[in-house]
Order: C-alpha cells, then structure tokens, then sequence
C-alpha cells in the first residue's frame, strides 16, 4: 500500500509532484541549482525512504525540507531526509510533540483493521518525527526562490504553503483537497476559506494539493466558494442564526465540527 503510483508529475519547470498510493497523498520537489526542496515526507519511516530513493532517482543535490503540516501522512517520514534542514509553520513543532503519539496509535490501530499489517508494522516502529525549525519567508535554491506562505488557519492551526512564482505553482497542503471532501478533523471552518483566499491572491495557474492530483484555477476556485460556504454556515451557528442541523442540511461537505 506503500508505493507510489505514476512516478514524479512535471507541473512546471524543475517543479515534480509525486501522487502516492497510500492515502492518495501528493508530496513535491522544486529543483533549483544548488539545492533541491522536499515538500512533504509521507507517513512512516519506509515510506520516508522510499520517497528519497525516489527523489534520488531526480536528484543529487542536498536537500531542504518542508512540511505543509503536522498530520503524520506528511511528516512521519522525515528522518529519511537528515540532515537535510526542515521547516515548518512556527506552531508545527508543538503541534507534533502534542500529538505525534496519538497519531501513530490511532493509524496504527487503523490499519491493523484494515488488514494492513506491513503498514501497521513500519508505522507502529517509526519515531516522532523530527522538529522542524520555524519556516523563513523565502528559500534560496539557487537560480530560484520560493516563498513559504503561511495563510492563516484552516485545516490545521499552522498550516504552510509552497509558492513557486517563476513556475506559476502553490503546494497547498490540505487547505486544498482532490478527489475527497476536504478533512475538518482539526479544522477551522469559520477561517479555512479565508487561508484558501490567500493562496488564489498568489496568481499561480497550478495548486497542488495535499492529496490528488494538481488543481486548475476553476477547481480552487469552486473549492474556495464551497469553503466560503461553510464559512458563513458556520458564522450564522456561532450567531445562534441557524440551528447546527439546518447548517449540516445545507454544508457542501459532511463532518463539519460546527461551533
């Protein structure tokens, strides 16, 4: 369940995104010409190393890392990477120490039930990841800079984008979503369209999301308009304007934890 499908995805020039099987995860890779980025790590120490390997299949140059976010399918692979730098969204860090633990028995214990014991078994022995340090506004990779974004929360309290301004490409994370509704679990409805917002002011022609395939503009447009909607269900709850019922029969997407 481990391997990737299709290989590495040219969405712009030395820009590679990586559709992984497991989970339906999309990881990256910016080349520039000192320094190749890492966007994302996959979710247990044997999937971490594969994605190397497979970057190495691209790529000698040293690495830097980035993750989007602290859910343990972008980040538990990172110790592949060292001792490569990471980054991160300043409240990433904490984010794992909290939850790194929980994380892993409950993924564990899902997998066990689905029948998976090889993907139970490599992420039962994989370690806390990694802290990443607090993310620069720009990374220098030689012959190229891309700008890590940091839009405000959605899916997660620190959630960090990928801008790529010379390829017209975002790395979205999960504040975008491809083929599945977006994921609310640690969510923030009253703000996630708002994040989204910020990433569609960039002007990127390409937005690659956190799972599936490379979105079109048209597509975040209609995922931020459907976010926006949930946005303002969600307000009118809060008010005490409608009743949590009336706003779940009128959501775009299910499992909203409604305040």
């Amino acid at each position: 369940m481990s391997n990737s499908a299709g290989g590495w995805r040219e969405v712009g020039a030395g820009v590679l995104a990586r559709r992984h099987t497991e989970l339906d995860l999309t990881t990256g890779l910016v080349l520039g010409r000192e320094r190749a980025l890492v966007i994302d790590t996959r979710g247990d120490s044997d999937q971490g190393e594969e994605l190397l390997a497979a970057v190495r299949d691209v790529t000698d140059l040293p690495l830097t890392v980035v993750l989007t976010h602290a859910h343990f399918d972008h980040c538990f692979g990172t110790a592949a990477f060292l001792p490569a730098p990471v980054y991160a969204h300043p409240r990433c860090a904490a984010a794992i120490l909290a939850t790194a633990c929980a994380q892993r028995d409950r993924w564990v214990r899902h997998y066990r039930g689905e029948g998976d014991d090889g993907t139970a078994r490599a992420l039962a022995g994989t370690p806390d990841p990694p802290l990443p340090a607090a993310a620069p506004e720009r990374l220098d990779l030689g012959g190229r800079t891309v700008v890590l974004v940091a839009p405000g929360r959605g899916h997660t309290d620190h959630d960090l984008a990928v801008h790529v301004p010379e390829a017209s490409v975002v790395f979205a994370g999960d504040l975008l979503e491809q083929g599945a509704p977006p994921d609310f679990e640690d969510a923030y409805p009253r703000e996630w369209a708002a994040a989204v917002g910020v990433l569609t002011s960039l002007g990127a022609t390409t937005y690659v999301p956190g799972h599936g395939d490379p979105l079109t503009v048209d597509e975040v447009a209609a995922q931020h308009a459907d976010l926006q909607q949930v946005a303002d269900l969600a307000e009118a709850v809060a008010a005490g304007r409608i009743t949590v019922a009336d706003a779940a029969a009128h959501s775009p997407y299910p499992d909203i934890p409604w305040p």
